[in-house]
């Protein structure tokens, strides 16, 4: 019985591992596999569905997180950890899905961006930029000390 626990284990971790240090077309596979829009958590402390937004995401917005990123957000835990993955849907004033933002916490990465992975995703899911997005990183280094993000930092 312990045999079985280990294997169910490795295979978590590895599937977890393949979403790690990938592409963005990987981490898109990933979000969508997790069903991240019914599986995941808002942002603790910060309003359940859709909420105003501005520029550059949208006028509407709705923000998603992994349990890994809930859990240190629950605790204002700064840096947040290995794994944590934000998913911002970006909305149009009229509600229509305009695009959908993430940033996915890979080691290593890029250190001088607080090690996040960056992508802007369309609708269908092709990807309109990713990686060390200057624009990203531009605007969220303001928030260095809660770790590049505004969600959660209050």
């Amino acid at each position: 019985m312990k045999r079985w626990w280990l294997v169910v284990i490795a295979a978590l971790m590895l599937g977890a591992a393949a979403q790690m240090g990938g592409t963005a077309e990987t981490l898109w596979k990933f979000l969508q596999s997790q069903g991240y829009q019914l599986g995941w958590h808002y942002i603790p402390g910060e309003p359940a569905g859709k909420y105003p937004g501005g520029a550059p995401h949208g006028a509407i917005l709705r923000t998603f997180t992994n349990d890994i990123a809930f859990d240190a957000l629950s605790k204002k835990t700064f840096p947040l950890p290995e794994g944590a993955i934000i998913v911002k849907e970006n909305y149009t004033p009229g509600g229509e899905l305009a695009a959908v933002t993430v940033m996915q916490k890979i080691a290593g990465f890029n250190p001088e961006g607080g090690d996040w992975f960056w992508a802007k995703y369309a609708p269908d899911g092709s990807v309109q930029a990713s990686g060390k997005v200057g624009g990203c990183i531009g605007c969220h280094a303001q928030k260095k000390a809660s770790d590049w993000i505004f969600s959660g930092s209050k």
